[in-house]
């Protein structure tokens, strides 16, 4: 950094204690980690019933909340049947141009590429927290668990059902792929305890079928052989097909 002449000035608008001629300060910038506690939002439906026979872990996509998900899960909720959507703990005003952020609706994010490790590990430990909530009011070993996640949200709860304490008897993957950095040979052994299943719409502009025939054959690489569903649609859930996947969950006695 070059002195600009003047006692303690530096070139680019710093500042540096020694005069003109001395030893240059160079001012280093370090990074830090902080662990901090916050609060959570998540919203359920059904589940009014004893007992309660499976629970859905429903992850939203990016720039949506979990009110308005959830809402796409109504004609699957019922009594016996808990629906809980997580919300990502990144919110957003969501931009729309020549209006202000009093009237855009607001989102949120699972996580970005700005320090994604750390928002990573955050969202799992979350969802950690989460599952064993609803476990202290639900009794776990009546129950089946479908995980699922939409867009944004498969990455999410791909590494969810790979790295976390969840126990999930299906994993829905819809409308998005699986993180490209996803080591597979660590996941492989988690992936191979629950169901796969790959949900596509066939318009859907974010997953062709080239994307999901590479993603199946990755997965059949590692013996993962998921059920592929599609519908005519572009990106977004289908009222049928979640009424399918809810005829399909197994039970336990």
């Amino acid at each position: 950094m070059a002195m600009n002449g003047m006692t303690g000035a530096v070139a680019g608008g710093g500042y540096c204690p020694f005069p003109s001629g001395e030893a240059m300060c160079v001012m280093t910038i370090r990074e830090h980690h902080i662990p901090v506690s916050r609060t959570a939002r998540y919203c359920t439906t059904g589940g009014t019933g004893a007992p309660v026979r499976e629970v859905w872990f429903v992850c939203h996509g990016y720039a949506q909340l979990a009110a308005r998900f959830i809402r796409h899960f109504e004609p699957v909720a019922g009594a016996h049947r808990l629906i809980v959507a997580p919300e990502a703990l990144s919110r957003f005003y969501v931009e729309r141009p020549g209006q202000s952020h009093a009237h855009v609706p607001v989102g949120a994010s699972w996580m970005t590429r700005e320090d994604r490790l750390s928002e990573i590990d955050d969202y799992v430990e979350y969802l950690d927290a989460l599952y064993a909530a609803v476990f202290q009011e639900v009794p776990r070993a009546g129950a089946t668990v479908l995980v699922l996640g939409f867009s944004q949200g498969v990455a999410t709860a791909a590494r969810w059902v790979s790295r976390g304490a969840v126990h999930a008897d299906q994993l829905v993957l819809w409308g998005g792929l699986l993180p490209h950095d996803l080591d597979y040979g660590a996941a492989a052994p988690h992936l191979r305890e629950t169901t796969v299943t790959v949900v596509a719409g066939d318009d859907d502009q974010h997953v062709s079928p080239s994307d999901m025939a590479t993603q199946a054959e990755r997965l059949a690489a590692h013996d993962i052989f998921p059920q592929l569903l599609s519908f005519p649609g572009a990106h977004r859930l289908d009222a049928s097909v979640l009424r399918e996947l809810a005829a399909g969950m197994p039970t336990r006695s």
